[in-house]
């Protein structure tokens, strides 16, 4: 059975760009693409970086019970497509959620066996710098992601592994070394074959 990790963080916190160069350092891992109303900041692509939708065509999929998990954040609708992540645990590829505390909760409930993972600002005053130089939201916005980001952090303890995000490189690093250590887990998938092809040369 392939390897799920759950990364979550408030917004502002570099998950994005930390999942990125996770993927580029490591084939074997995959990234679910979540669907979302939000609409597409400067750069992000319909496909890699979301599937990008209306409230309408969400509501659809909703209702047809194609999300694993799903969540109103900011007011935009956000969902995690269930035959994706069912595709590629069956495949056995190791994937990765970028989910908030709420979506982690539930997949915590369907996969037993996933590993979590927060990421923390070193500060809140960093935080909100950060936000600020995005350049993507405006003041009301900005204070309303503070806010749920103090919610999201209220939540830390569900999760297995935390690691701040105050230099990138060591962020990364901590990271790899948690993914790395799942495989090598005598009950993770891998470590499974590994006892498996031991044993079939007896």
């Amino acid at each position: 059975m392939a390897d799920i990790f759950i990364i979550s963080a408030p917004s502002g916190a570099g998950k994005s760009s930390l999942i990125d160069a996770l993927i580029e350092k490591d084939i074997r891992l995959k990234k679910s693409v979540s669907v979302t109303t939000r609409p597409p900041r400067e750069g992000e692509l319909h496909g890699k970086h979301y599937v990008f939708t209306d409230d309408a065509d969400f509501q659809k999929r909703l209702n047809n019970g194609e999300f694993l998990e799903y969540a109103q954040v900011h007011g935009n609708w956000y969902g995690t497509s269930k035959v994706l992540v069912e595709s590629e645990v069956k495949n056995n590829n190791d994937l990765i959620l970028e989910i908030d505390y709420q979506g982690a909760q539930v997949v915590r409930s369907l996969y037993t066996a996933s590993i979590s993972i927060f990421i923390l600002p070193p500060s809140k005053a960093l935080l909100r710098s950060r936000l600020e130089k995005r350049n993507t939201d405006n003041a009301t916005t900005i204070e309303q992601r503070l806010g749920a980001a103090s919610t999201e952090i209220a939540h830390i303890t569900e999760y297995q592994y935390v690691t701040i995000n105050d230099n990138f490189d060591d962020a990364l690093a901590d990271i790899q070394a948690i993914v790395r250590s799942t495989r090598l887990s005598a009950h993770s998938h891998e470590g499974e074959r590994i006892v498996k092809d031991f044993l079939k040369d007896d």
